[in-house]
């Protein structure tokens, strides 16, 4: 029920914003400014409203329509984006930072894409996007936002999809979780003959093997995808299946995992391996954009709620056991060096993707194919360090102050 007492707290709040005189382009510009412009979904609703008057852009809204136009919405947050309240108050300040480094990159052509999977040989090499979204649903995108499929970065919510429907406990009796210290898909266990976290090949293909275990592999499929849809608000997430060709043809190594972790006896009573596999070779093939991928990162950000939806996709629990193995083992053999020096949960994919997590604060996701000898987007990198020079957000510049970097919440 609508609360009039709130509404009317939230007219005089505008009223004073606009001096008096609200109008149709003060509140969309309002909203453009704080990072709800075009496109977004979080205000899709109020632009319908406001739409829907039928009044003349600088028409003043009085009372009685400003309720109408307010009647369905979310009083609290509408609340904090007139008092510039917003996790990123600044934010047209910050996504100009972003610009910045976008454009001083751009330029960059060191790295090579990833050849080990023939289809990813194809990708366009100086594709290169960057978005931004916050815990409030701000948003800010720039670059071709070509699409790419998720590779490793489906990894984490592999694993958060096998902790929501098995149990930290369960998890874990059948795949470890401290840094491997070799490569992401190198031939190795723990000494339990585990694999060593599920932020590499073995430990994601334990994950797929703990997902919807006894359903048909289609339900098991959607369900990943299901989950994607959630996080992301998106329903444009695809398959890309000349990369899932591409990517069974040239699995000898995965087989040779999965195998090898069946010698051991790691999974789960009752695997099927070869389902396992297929499932893990379909979820690297998952196709979408930085867009997307930057509203994932936002729902990891804000502990498993989805900032456009509200809706509460995981559990924060899950999240920040998520993000734990995110921070120390999500960026492959630059995992510890990441930790030291970016100091924040993430995760790449050899397609060329990065997706970064600021908790309480926002995700950003980066996409460029060209990648450092390590199997990271260079360009990626590159952004980030810009980001931690410019900015403390680092996951101990708490305890400092850092002389000459910007507070994102000021």
């Amino acid at each position: 029920m609508v609360s009039h007492t709130k509404l009317k707290a939230l007219y005089l709040c505008f009223n004073e914003k606009f001096g008096n005189h609200i109008t149709v382009s003060g509140i969309k510009r309002i909203l453009t400014q704080h990072g709800f412009g075009k496109g977004n979904l979080k205000v899709s609703s109020l632009k319908q409203a406001l739409d829907a008057l039928n009044l003349e852009a600088n028409a003043a809204i009085d009372y009685e329509a400003f309720c109408q136009i307010f009647a369905k919405e979310d009083l609290t947050f509408y609340e904090k984006l007139c008092k510039g309240a917003l996790v990123v108050p600044r934010f047209k300040v910050f996504t100009q930072d972003i610009e910045a480094i976008y454009h001083q990159l751009k330029t960059v052509t060191k790295g090579a894409v990833a050849s080990y999977i023939p289809e990813l040989k194809h990708v366009e090499k100086d594709a290169f996007s960057i978005s931004v979204c916050t815990v409030d649903g701000q948003s800010f995108q720039i670059g071709d936002n070509k699409r790419f499929c998720m590779q490793s970065m489906i990894k984490p919510v592999l694993y958060a999809l096998a902790l929501e429907e098995k149990g930290l406990k369960h998890v874990h009796k059948h795949v470890g979780r401290e840094p491997s210290g070799h490569g992401f898909n190198e031939l190795t266990l723990n000494a339990e003959g585990l694999p060593h976290n599920p932020m590499i090949n073995a430990g994601a293909i334990m994950s797929c093997s703990m997902i919807q275990a006894k359903k048909t592999p289609a339900a098991r499929f959607k369900c990943i995808v299901d989950a994607l849809e959630r996080l992301s608000a998106s329903d444009k997430i695809t398959f890309n299946n000349a990369v899932y060709n591409s990517e069974k043809d040239t699995a000898d190594r995965n087989y040779a995992l999965g195998y090898f972790m069946r010698e051991h006896q790691a999974f789960p009573k009752g695997t099927d391996l070869q389902r396992t596999l297929n499932l893990y070779f379909q979820a690297c093939s998952i196709e979408l954009n930085v867009e997307i991928l930057a509203n994932i990162a936002a729902s990891f950000a804000g502990g498993g709620r989805n900032p456009i939806t509200n809706t509460q996709v995981f559990l924060p629990e899950t999240v920040k056991n998520c993000l734990s193995l995110m921070y120390s083992c999500g960026m492959y053999d630059y995992s510890g060096e990441w930790a030291f020096s970016i100091g924040l949960p993430a995760k790449s994919g050899v397609s060329g993707g990065i997706y970064i997590v600021i908790p309480g604060v926002l995700g950003m996701a980066i996409y460029s194919p060209r990648l450092d000898k390590l199997g990271n987007s260079y360009r990626g990198i590159e952004v980030c360090k810009a980001l931690v020079e410019a900015y403390s957000v680092h996951n101990f510049d708490s305890i400092l102050r850092c002389a000459g970097k910007l507070d994102l919440s000021v």
